[in-house]
């Protein structure tokens, strides 16, 4: 490395870490500067949990929420006190630990160091994720456990690694529980296609990793609700889905309201899923599947990519828009962090966008286990309750293909022309207009919802 080199990489780290700093000053700031922001939505259900867990109550009460978070909560409490404060510290520290292992995962799939430097630079200095750590939602935690268990599959086969993986899964489920269904997939990387064969000692290990985390809640679901279950909210989500009309979360929302007619409709789960899926299908006879299915591909997907996302939101604006003024933020602050919001969302979905059209390394089982991912979260969001906020485990990957574009137009000046073979994207006119109809896409699925809906019109 030369001087010159050290030099330059010395400046912009300096350059970041003063950029951080303003980023999280802004945010506690705003949080705090005029009395704290309130709790909203689920974030008082985990705290009313936390402080019952603490007082002697029931670790798992809900059939709703799985319970690592409030877990979680009730463990800081008991060291500090209930303080929020305290949790919000901790998640701090884990927003920043998502980062390094974004870093990480991404020069494990092939980025360049620059790249991965990138990619964690975008996601950390952006305001609208970074004030996910104050918040008492268990988004940060399930994102962590997540990165976490890609990096150590990223060093499988050994055993040990395999082995946390599954802890770390195990553990992310307990957090979101609609990661569930997808942990098979992981088991992928254990497979050997040049010489065909599976890992199976070390495949063994990873799920050994998950059951052993996930089986007390397990447990507690069989043994109070005769069913093996950690939390279930599939039904009320795609029932909540379903009904949704906007293409903005937070306008006449219905998810808090709909939620204790689901809870007081029956006595059991199974009673009020089976319940619930009788209106599923009256529902989707009277509006006809094909009618209902472009209905929900013309709404979920502006809500799920939406430019207003879970700061904005609580930011002073509009109610009619979705804005939910919790923050008490004044003029300039408000401007300021939404107009860094919107900045870092444009470049994360358009560099992002051209990044994944340009990408051109041979695929491997955990490049695979990623694709697989985003497929699943934008399948699953299809049909049910959508917010913002629900974009969150995609955004590192968004970032790291951002990452990549942005490091290979750095290297290559706009050359286009001239770049390696082994180069990681590739930026020829044909990738180029892929990626230039995808940006355009993802952009006006972050900025057009409001406009179709004519939201505060008249």
């Amino acid at each position: 490395m030369t001087a010159d080199i050290a030099r330059r990489r010395r400046r912009l780290g300096a350059l970041f870490v003063a950029l951080f700093a303003l980023s999280q000053a802004l945010l506690w700031w705003a949080y705090y500067a005029h009395g704290a922001k309130p709790l909203i939505g689920d974030e008082a259900e985990y705290q009313r949990t936390a402080l019952s867990i603490l007082a002697g109550g029931a670790w798992m009460p809900s059939t709703i929420w799985p319970p690592l978070q409030p877990l979680l909560l009730a463990a800081v409490y008991f060291v500090t006190g209930p303080s929020v404060l305290a949790a919000q510290l901790l998640q701090t520290v884990l927003f920043i630990l998502c980062g390094a292992l974004l870093r990480d995962l991404w020069r494990r799939l092939g980025g360049s160091v620059a790249a991965a430097n990138t990619a964690a630079a975008l996601f950390l200095l952006n305001p609208a994720t970074a004030a996910y750590a104050q918040w008492l939602w268990p988004e940060i935690t399930h994102l962590l456990l997540l990165l976490a268990a890609l990096c150590l599959l990223a060093r499988a086969p050994a055993r040990v690694p395999a082995f946390a993986a599954g802890v770390c899964i195990g553990l992310a489920i307990l957090a979101k529980s609609l990661l569930s269904p997808f942990w098979p997939v992981f088991l992928l990387v254990f497979v050997r296609p040049e010489r065909p064969r599976v890992l199976l000692q070390p495949a063994l290990l990873f799920v050994v990793g998950i059951g052993l985390v996930t089986a007390p809640a397990i447990w507690h679901g069989w043994r109070e609700y005769g069913k093996p279950m950690i939390a279930d909210s599939s039904v009320y989500n795609l029932w909540v889905g379903l009904t949704d009309r906007w293409r903005s979360d937070y306008v006449l929302d219905m998810g808090g309201a709909t939620l204790p007619q689901f809870l007081a409709s029956a006595q059991t789960p199974q009673q009020r899923n089976a319940l619930y899926l009788d209106k599923v299908r009256a529902l989707v006879a009277e509006r006809g599947a094909g009618s209902m299915i472009a209905d929900l591909v013309g709404r979920q997907y502006f809500r799920l990519f939406s430019a207003k996302t879970p700061l904005l939101s609580q930011l002073p604006g509009p109610a009619c828009s979705g804005h939910l003024s919790v923050y008490t933020t004044s003029p300039w602050l408000t401007t300021t962090l939404t107009a860094a919001s919107g900045v870092f969302h444009v470049l994360m979905l358009a560099a992002g966008a051209f990044g994944l059209a340009g990408w051109r390394r041979r695929p491997n089982p955990l490049l695979a286990i990623v694709a697989l991912f985003l497929a699943y979260q934008l399948a699953l969001f299809l049909p049910i309750h959508v917010k913002a906020r629900f974009l969150l485990p995609m955004l590192p990957f968004l970032c790291g293909f951002a990452g990549s574009f942005l490091a290979a137009l750095r290297a290559r000046g706009l050359a286009w022309h001239a770049q390696p073979s082994a180069a990681t994207i590739a930026l020829t006119p044909p990738r180029l207009a892929f990626g230039a109809v995808l940006a355009a896409l993802l952009l006006f699925l972050a900025f057009a919802g409001p406009a179709l809906d004519g939201l505060c019109a008249g």
